[in-house]
C-alpha cells in the first residue's frame, strides 16, 4: 500500500501557473454572488497510482467523456475530451503511440500534449489540414496533488487562479500522517453521497458489525460555526461513542469535499474525509480517504504493511452497507419533490426531527441558496436491480491498480492448483498399484498434495468472488 502523500501541484504546461497568475485568486463555482457553478471547480478523477502510463483511460465528468493519458514529452497527465475531430470516435479506444503522442483507433490521427494534431496518415506529403483548429481536440487543465489526478472542468484560462480542493490537515506535519483510501463508481449522485457522509448518525445503525455499533447511538449536538457559497464548517462538541472519543469538526468544501476530523486520547488523530466527483445524474465516483495520525507505532506499522487490495475488500464492504437503499432513496426523493411541484423543498420531503440531521439541512440549504444542482432539470433513470448495485468488477476492481492484478494472481493460482490437484489424482491409483497393500503411508502422502491444493483452490476461488460481487446481506442483518 503506498501512504506517501504527493504535495506538488504539477498544473499541466499549456496552463502555467506564474508568479502574476497567482496573485490573482478566483473562487471555485465562479463569481456569481448567487449561484455557484459546478464547472468552475477542479475535481479529482483518478488515484494517480491507478494510472498506466503505457495506455489511455476514460472518464467521465459532468457528462462529458474525457479520456486521461500521460504525455512523456512534458511528463505530465492530460485530459481530452474523448472525441477524435475526425470521426468523433473515443479516443480511449486508442493507443499511445511509439513517439509517446495519442493515437486515435479509427485512422490514426496523432495529438500532442496540448490537444493539436500532429499528423494524419490519410493526408498528402505537404499537406497542411492537421495545422487546422478544426484537427485539435480540447484539452482540460490537469494538476496531481496529494496522491490525486485532478481536472478543471470550466474555462482553461481560470483553472490557475482556482484553488484545488485538498484535504488541508494533510498538508501539516505530512510525515506524521499514515494515509490509505479507496474509490468506487457509486450508483447515486453527488449530492447523495455527500448528505449520507456528513449524516454521522447513521453510523451505528447501516454499518452495524463493520464499522459501528447499535449500542453507540445517541442524540448528537450538530452546530454550524460558518457557512457561505464555498462551504461550511460545524462542530460536534461530545463526539462519536457516546463522548468517548472526543470532540469532531467536520469541515464541507463545496461542491465535492468533506472530512470529519477526530482527535482522541486512545487513537490520536483521525479524519474521514471523501470527494465526490460528478459524473452524470444518477452517479458519481467516490474518492474515499483516511489519514491517521496515531499515538502509537503498532497501528502505522499493521497499515503499512497491509496490501492495498485487501484493504479494498473491506472498504467495499463497507460501501455496500448503504448502497443499495441510498439508489432507492434518491429516486424515492425525487418523486416526493415532483409532487409538491412549485413548492419543492427538502425540508418538506424529509422529516428532520433532530439536531442530528444539522449537516444534512445545511447542505440542502447551501444547494437551494446557490442554485448548486449539477443537473437542474434532469430525471433520474430506472432503478437498478441488485445485481448492478453489487457489482464490484465494474465500479471498482477493472480501475484499480491493485486489485486487478490481485485478481490476475488469484485466478493464476486457481489455476496452478488444480493442475496440482488433478496431477496428484492421477498419480494416486498408480501410487496405490506399485506400493499397496505394503506401503499404505506412500499412499496417503500421495493425497496430501491434491488436499492442500483443492483448499487453495477454494481459499483463491472465495477471494475472486469478492472482487467481482458483494455481499447481498449486509453484516447488520446476519
Amino acid at each position: 500500500m503506498t501512504a506517501n502523500i504527493l504535495l506538488r501541484d504539477e498544473l499541466n504546461d499549456k496552463f502555467p501557473a506564474n508568479v502574476d497568475q497567482r496573485s490573482k485568486v478566483l473562487p471555485a463555482g465562479g463569481q456569481d454572488p448567487d449561484r455557484f457553478d459546478w464547472q468552475e471547480v477542479w475535481y479529482p478523477v483518478f488515484y494517480i497510482e491507478d494510472l498506466d502510463k503505457t495506455k489511455p483511460a476514460k472518464f467521465t465528468l459532468l457528462e462529458r467523456d474525457l479520456v486521461i493519458w500521460w504525455d512523456c514529452h512534458t511528463n505530465a497527465w492530460k485530459a481530452f475530451d474523448d472525441r477524435c475531430p475526425h470521426r468523433l470516435v473515443p479516443l480511449s479506444e486508442g493507443r499511445i503511440a511509439e513517439d509517446g503522442l495519442l493515437e486515435c483507433p479509427y485512422h490514426g490521427w496523432a495529438f500532442k500534449g496540448d490537444g493539436s494534431c500532429d499528423r494524419i496518415p490519410q493526408q498528402p506529403e505537404g499537406g497542411t489540414a492537421h495545422t487546422s483548429k478544426r484537427a485539435c481536440v480540447n484539452a482540460l487543465p490537469t494538476a496531481a496533488r496529494q496522491g490525486l489526478l485532478f481536472v478543471y472542468a470550466g474555462k482553461p484560462e481560470n483553472a490557475p487562479q482556482v484553488k484545488i480542493p485538498i484535504i488541508e490537515p494533510l498538508d501539516t506535519e505530512t510525515e506524521k500522517w499514515t494515509l490509505f483510501g479507496t474509490f468506487r463508481d457509486l450508483p447515486y449522485d453527488a449530492l447523495t453521497l455527500l448528505e449520507n457522509v456528513l449524516d454521522a448518525s447513521h453510523l451505528p445503525f447501516t454499518h452495524h458489525k463493520s464499522v459501528g455499533n447499535r449500542a453507540n447511538a445517541a442524540p448528537m449536538v450538530l452546530e454550524v460555526l460558518e457557512t457561505d457559497k464555498y462551504g461550511f464548517k460545524g462542530t460536534w462538541e461530545e463526539g462519536p461513542r457516546r463522548g468517548k472519543l472526543g470532540k469532531q469538526d467536520t469541515t464541507f468544501i463545496a461542491p465535492s469535499l468533506m472530512w470529519h476530523d477526530l482527535t482522541s486520547k486512545q487513537f490520536g488523530r483521525t479524519i474521514t474525509a471523501v470527494y465526490a466527483t460528478p459524473t452524470r445524474k444518477g452517479e458519481c465516483r467516490l474518492f474515499a480517504r483516511f489519514p491517521f495520525q496515531f499515538s502509537s507505532a503498532i497501528p502505522r506499522f499493521f497499515i503499512g504493511i497491509t496490501p492495498r487490495w485487501y484493504s479494498h475488500i473491506g472498504q467495499n464492504g463497507i460501501l455496500e452497507d448503504d448502497q443499495i437503499f441510498l439508489h432507492y432513496q434518491e429516486i424515492y426523493l425525487e418523486q416526493a419533490l415532483a409532487k409538491m411541484e412549485g413548492n419543492a423543498n427538502h425540508a418538506k420531503a424529509f422529516y428532520l426531527a433532530t439536531q442530528a440531521d444539522t449537516y444534512v439541512s445545511e447542505l440542502r440549504k447551501w444547494v437551494s441558496r446557490y442554485e448548486a444542482d449539477p443537473f437542474v432539470g434532469q430525471q433520474l433513470s430506472e432503478p437498478l436491480v441488485k445485481e448492478v448495485l453489487l457489482d464490484r468488477y465494474h465500479s471498482h476492481t477493472s480501475k484499480c491498480a491493485s486489485c486487478s492484478q490481485a485478481l490476475r494472481n488469484v485466478r493464476k493460482i486457481k489455476t496452478i492448483s488444480m493442475a496440482i490437484a488433478a496431477i496428484a489424482w492421477t498419480a494416486s491409483p498408480l501410487i496405490s498399484f506399485f506400493f499397496a497393500p505394503a506401503n499404505l503411508l506412500a499412499i496417503l502422502l500421495s493425497a496430501i498434495p491434491a488436499a492442500i491444493a483443492i483448499t487453495l483452490w477454494l481459499i483463491c476461488n472465495n477471494l475472486e468472488k469478492k472482487f467481482i460481487y458483494g455481499q447481498e446481506t449486509p453484516l447488520r442483518n446476519l
